[in-house]
């Protein structure tokens, strides 16, 4: 036990001790991105707000990334991860007004996108790019840092194992297992690979993590492996895996037929089976890099589900990030229709007979209403849903909610966009939405429409 808390202390004072002065601002998170100096940048508009009620913020959160919540008994606890490292704040009290309880400094921390926690076990999982604490992907080191939180107020490193991928980080199976994938390939990467897939590592001992030697969802984009970006797994154990060529779920557990060989097989963490997805139509993406996406389960369409059967599943939900000059061309939400990728399509598409999902919906902020017509930085990023309302953010142009009911014709309902914002990732909690913003902390706001 002194040998392995003496390892955690000396682990500990090394990530704080290196490069503190690193700058992290926000930036994409597509394959050209990653830490640059650079201050909060004011837009060429005052900012704008509708239908929305900021009711709190957290400055101290500045450099915020992402961020959960974990239930202790009636003790609610928000967990944010960014270029600081680690906080831990309690909302039990008032979720409008957090109160700092814990940190772990890890100045110089990068990317910690989309961080997820083990709601059960009480830990959370910061995936390490290659491009933290002044390191590059061409050679950098990646890696899981798995932090105890059994005790919020002192978050804990139980251990550190370096994995070949590292921008983002996902729970598998009940966070038995992570899946970890991005960003662009390292130098000793094979030279045909367009970016780094995803690398499996077993957590069941929280202590020994033990990091599969093989890498799956390989050939992702029409036959090519590249940038896995990020996982989420839906209410059904779907785990989706998006970036460069779209969107493809796996089951991770349980028996299953394997549409692609056609022989029924059990699934695992190492060895999933093939569910449905694949490519999504440039004429929606012309980028092809799919950023994350969200499969609702029972979403129906406006007229009952007659047409394009949505009330069964068969929806996805992905952002684009993509960032071109000004802000007509930016990465935009998508909404494609699943049918007839349940047979392998996605995984038998190539350049000479590609396979693309069919596009229900589109919408970008570049032209709506509260957008910054004199800002560059635009592209859709992370979102979340609840009882049919989309809360998205895109980074200067701030924070957007959409009436999704009708997926053919997603609608803004109401935006909050301060002047400097660098919106992340929104998360609906207790009837708030919780938004990580680079440059303000956490903006707490309330929907009033």
């Amino acid at each position: 036990m002194r040998r392995l808390m003496l390892r955690s202390s000396l682990l500990l004072v090394t990530v704080t001790a290196t490069l503190a002065a690193t700058a992290l601002p926000a930036a994409a998170c597509g394959e050209e991105d990653g830490p640059h100096g650079a201050a909060p940048t004011l837009t060429g508009t005052p900012g704008a707000e509708k239908n929305v009620k900021a009711v709190g913020n957290v400055p101290d959160a500045q450099g915020a990334i992402s961020l959960q919540f974990l239930q202790y008994g009636p003790r609610d606890v928000m967990v944010v991860s960014g270029e600081f490292g680690l906080k831990t704040y309690d909302l039990t009290a008032n979720p409008a007004a957090p109160k700092l309880i814990g940190q772990l400094n890890m100045p110089g921390m990068w990317e910690t996108e989309d961080t997820e926690v083990d709601p059960v076990r009480k830990r959370v999982f910061l995936s390490r790019d290659p491009r933290a604490f002044g390191g590059n992907v061409h050679n950098g080191e990646s890696g899981i840092y798995v932090v105890d939180l059994a005790k919020p107020e002192k978050p804990t490193v139980l251990s550190y194992v370096k994995v070949p991928a590292g921008h983002t980080t996902t729970c598998i199976n009940d966070c038995q297992y992570l899946w970890t994938g991005g960003p662009a390939k390292a130098d000793n990467m094979p030279a045909e690979w367009g970016g780094r897939p995803i690398w499996v590592t077993d957590v069941r001992d929280p202590r020994k993590p033990k990091v599969s030697p093989n890498p799956i969802e390989l050939a992702r984009n029409d036959g090519q492996t590249d940038y896995v970006h990020d996982v989420q797994v839906d209410e059904s154990g779907v785990a989706w895996a998006s970036g460069r060529g779209g969107v493809r779920g796996y089951w991770t557990a349980g028996m299953h037929k394997d549409p692609v060989t056609g022989k029924l097989r059990m699934a695992s963490p190492t060895d999933p089976v093939p569910y449905a997805g694949g490519g999504i139509k440039e004429t929606a993406a012309p980028s092809k890099f799919m950023h994350n996406s969200f499969r609702p389960i029972g979403a129906r369409s406006k007229d009952g589900g007659g047409t394009g059967h949505w009330d069964n599943g068969n929806l996805i939900y992905a952002t684009e990030e993509s960032f071109v000059d000004g802000c007509a061309g930016d990465g935009v939400l998508v909404i494609a229709s699943l049918e007839g990728s349940y047979g392998g399509e996605g995984w038998r598409s190539t350049p000479q007979k590609p396979y693309r999902l069919n596009t229900v919906g589109t919408w970008g902020v570049a032209g709506q209403e509260g957008s910054d017509p004199a800002s560059s930085d635009c592209s859709a990023h992370y979102f979340d849903v609840q009882d049919k309302i989309l809360v998205q953010s895109f980074y200067a142009q701030g924070t957007r909610f959409l009436d999704v009911s009708d997926p053919t014709n997603p609608k803004q309902i109401a935006y909050y966009r301060p002047a400097d914002a660098a919106a992340w990732a929104p998360y609906w909690h207790r009837g708030f939405a919780y938004v990580a913003d680079n440059n303000r902390g956490i903006d707490i706001l309330e929907l009033t429409r």
